[in-house]
C-alpha cells in the first residue's frame, strides 16, 4: 500500500511539473505587454525598454521558466510587478478567505449530496429518484456565472434579502449567514448535483450485489444494510465523487468571487490578469492546480485503503 501511495505521489509531482509548464506558457501568451500595462499609455520607448530589462523580460523564455520553477521549489514566488509586494504576502492575505468560502461550501454540500445520493439509490425507480435525477441534470447544465447573476438580481436587488457583495469580515452568526448565503448556495448547487449523482451510481451497484441480497434474506433492516454493508464498500467511489465534485469549486470560485466581489485568491488572480502581473498570476494558478491534485490524491489514497483489490498481493 505504501508503494502504491508513493507511486501516486510521484505521478502527482510529474503532473504538477507539466502543469507548471502549461501555466508558464499560457501566461506568456496573454495579449499585451507587462511594461506597457505598468507604465501606461504615456510611457516612452526608453522607459519601457528599461523596465523590461529590470524585470528580466528580455531573457529567453526557457531561462525565465527555469528561474521561476527554481523559485517555486524553494517557496519563493517572487515579487508582484504591479504592487512591488511579495507574492507570498499577497496570497497569504487572501488564501484564508478562499478557504473559508470553500470550507462553508463543503460543509453544506457534502451532507446534502450524501443524503440525496443515498436516498435516491435506496428508492431507485421511484418518483423521488426521477425528480432528483432531473434536478441534478438541470443544476449541472446551468453555468455558475448565470446562477450567481440571477441570485444577485433576485435575492439582492429585487427581494433585498441578502447583500449583493460578500465579505469575510464577520462579527456574528447573522452576519455570517447574510454575507455567505448567496455565494455558498451558488457554489453548492453544482457540487451537490455532481456528487449526489456519483454517490447514487456507486451505491446502486452495491445494493444489487449478492451479499446485500443475502443480508435482506436474513431479515436485516434496510437502514442497517445501507449503513453497515453498502456504505463501507462504497467509501472509495464516494470519496472519488467528493474529490471530483469539490474540485469543481476551483473553477466556480473564480466566477463567484468576481460576481460577489469577494476578496479571495481567485479575485486576486483575476485582478492580476488585468495588470499583466505574471508572477502573481502564475503563483495563483499553481495553487489552484495543487489544490486539485491534492483532492485527487486523497481520493486515490481512500480508494486504496478501502479496496483490497487495489493493493499489491
Amino acid at each position: 500500500m505504501l508503494q502504491l501511495i508513493a507511486r501516486r505521489l510521484g505521478h502527482t509531482a510529474l503532473t504538477l511539473l507539466a502543469m507548471s509548464l502549461a501555466v508558464f506558457i499560457g501566461t506568456n501568451l496573454l495579449p499585451g505587454d507587462v511594461a506597457d500595462a505598468l507604465l501606461g499609455q504615456a510611457a516612452t520607448p526608453e522607459a519601457t525598454a528599461a523596465l523590461r530589462t529590470a524585470l528580466h523580460l528580455n531573457e529567453s523564455a526557457p531561462l525565465r521558466y527555469l528561474h521561476w520553477l527554481a523559485g517555486l521549489m524553494t517557496g519563493d514566488f517572487g515579487q508582484s510587478l504591479a504592487s512591488h509586494i511579495s507574492v507570498a504576502q499577497l496570497i497569504g492575505s487572501r488564501l484564508g478567505n478562499s478557504l473559508l468560502l470553500a470550507g462553508l461550501t463543503a460543509a453544506l454540500s457534502i451532507p446534502v449530496s450524501l443524503a440525496l445520493g443515498i436516498t435516491a439509490a435506496v428508492w431507485r425507480g421511484t418518483l423521488f429518484d426521477r425528480i432528483t435525477a432531473i434536478g441534478t441534470i438541470a443544476a449541472v447544465s446551468v453555468p455558475d456565472f448565470l446562477v450567481a447573476t440571477v441570485a444577485v438580481i433576485l435575492f439582492a436587488v429585487e427581494l433585498q434579502w441578502f447583500p449583493a457583495l460578500s465579505t469575510p469580515r464577520i462579527a456574528s452568526i447573522p452576519e455570517l449567514f447574510s454575507s455567505f448565503t448567496l455565494p455558498v448556495l451558488t457554489l453548492s448547487l453544482a457540487v451537490v448535483a455532481q456528487m449526489s449523482r456519483m454517490t447514487r451510481a456507486a451505491l446502486v451497484g452495491i445494493l444489487d450485489s449478492s451479499y446485500v441480497e443475502m443480508a435482506r434474506l436474513k431479515g436485516l433492516r434496510p437502514g442497517r444494510i445501507v449503513l453497515r454493508h453498502a456504505l463501507p464498500n462504497a467509501a472509495g467511489p464516494i470519496a472519488n465523487a467528493a474529490a471530483l465534485s469539490l474540485s469543481s469549486l476551483l473553477g466556480g470560485v473564480i466566477i463567484v468571487e468576481v460576481v460577489f466581489n469577494y476578496p479571495g485568491l481567485a479575485k486576486l488572480m483575476v485582478d492580476a490578469v488585468s495588470t499583466r502581473d505574471m508572477p502573481l498570476i502564475q503563483a495563483c494558478a499553481m495553487l489552484f492546480c495543487l489544490g486539485y491534485m491534492v483532492l485527487v490524491l486523497l481520493a486515490d489514497i481512500c480508494s486504496i485503503a478501502t479496496n483490497p483489490r487495489l493493493r499489491p498481493a
